[in-house]
C-alpha cells in the first residue's frame, strides 16, 4: 500500500489527558465519537483498555459505549476481544453526497483521467479547514504518495487542497490564513501574503500547480474545481505524477477538460451536494 500516517482521529483522541473522568454534562454523543475517533491507518484494532487511555474516559465508562456501539453495528468484537469499526459505519458513509455522491459521479471521468496519464488521480472534497481524499486511482509502477483514501490533506500543500482554499468561501480562508487550518511541517508550502496571492492566481487561473518532495521523490499536482449546478465548488480533482517525468503544463488541458466534465454531470443530476 502507498498509504501515508496521515493525521487521524488517534491523534485528536490523544488530547485529551489519559483515564480523566469526561467533564460534567459531557453529551453522551461525544463521548460516543471520541471513542470511535480513537481508530486510525495504524490503529485499527484496539483493546478496550487502549480505547479508554486514548478517549480520556473511565474504563467502565468506556465499556458501557463500546458495547451500545456494537450493538448499533458502529463497532465490531475480534475473536480476542478488542475492537474495530463495524461495517455499519460504512454503509451510512456512501450516503453522504459530498463524499460517495461526488465520488459516484466522478468515477467514470477519473478512470478516463487515470487511463490517459497512467499516474494517481485524486478526488478530493473540503471538510473544515482540511482536505478529505475521497478516492483514488493509482497505476502499478506510480511513484509512493502520502495520502490516503479517506484520510485528511493539509489545504495549503496540495495541488486540490489549494483548489479548495481558493474557491472557499472568504471566512474559511480567513480562518485559514490566521493559523487555524492544519499545516505541514515542511517549507514547501505558501503562507502570509504569498499564500493570498496564490489564491488569487488559482481563481483567476481555475487550476493549481502545487510541487513538494515526498519521501525520495518531487512530486506534481495540477488540480482543477469541480461545481455543483449552483457553480459552487464542492470538490477539486487532480493528477500527482514525478516531476521529472513530465511537465505541470502537460496535464493541465486534461485535468481542466475531466473536472468541467465532472461539473456537468453534477449540474444535471438530482442530488444535492
Amino acid at each position: 500500500m502507498n498509504d501515508h500516517n496521515d493525521s487521524n482521529g488517534a491523534n485528536q483522541a490523544s488530547s485529551h489527558v489519559r483515564g480523566r473522568r469526561p467533564a460534567r454534562g459531557e453529551p453522551l454523543l461525544d463521548r460516543a465519537f471520541r471513542l470511535l475517533a480513537c481508530f486510525g491507518p495504524d490503529t485499527r484494532v484496539l483493546s478496550l483498555t487502549a480505547l479508554a487511555a486514548r478517549a480520556g474516559l473511565p474504563k467502565a465508562t468506556a465499556l458501557r459505549l463500546a458495547r451500545q456501539l456494537v450493538g448499533q453495528g458502529a463497532l465490531e468484537r475480534t475473536d480476542d476481544g478488542h475492537y474495530t469499526i463495524g461495517l455499519r459505519l460504512l454503509e451510512l458513509a456512501t450516503l453522504a453526497p459530498r463524499g460517495h455522491g461526488v465520488r459516484a459521479a466522478a468515477l467514470p471521468h477519473l478512470h478516463d483521467l487515470h487511463h490517459a496519464t497512467c499516474q494517481h488521480v485524486q478526488l478530493v472534497v473540503r471538510e473544515g479547514l482540511a482536505g478529505v481524499l475521497v478516492e483514488r486511482l493509482s497505476a502499478h509502477n506510480a511513484k509512493r504518495i502520502m495520502y490516503r483514501v479517506g484520510g485528511r490533506l493539509p489545504l495549503n500543500a496540495t495541488a486540490p487542497g489549494l483548489v479548495l482554499l481558493a474557491f472557499a468561501p472568504a471566512e474559511v480562508q480567513d480562518d485559514f490564513l490566521v493559523g487555524e487550518g492544519p499545516t505541514e511541517e515542511d517549507d514547501s508550502h505558501p503562507t502570509g501574503e504569498a499564500l493570498r496571492a496564490e489564491l488569487a492566481a488559482i481563481r483567476r487561473d481555475r487550476y493549481a500547480v502545487f510541487s513538494r518532495r515526498q519521501w525520495d521523490t518531487e512530486m506534481t499536482g495540477v488540480a482543477a474545481p469541480i461545481l455543483d449546478r449552483h457553480d459552487t465548488t464542492v470538490a477539486a480533482v487532480s493528477v500527482v505524477t514525478p516531476s521529472e517525468t513530465i511537465q505541470p503544463a502537460a496535464h493541465i488541458p486534461a485535468v481542466v477538460t475531466v473536472a468541467r466534465a465532472i461539473s456537468r454531470a453534477l449540474a444535471t443530476s438530482r442530488e444535492t451536494y
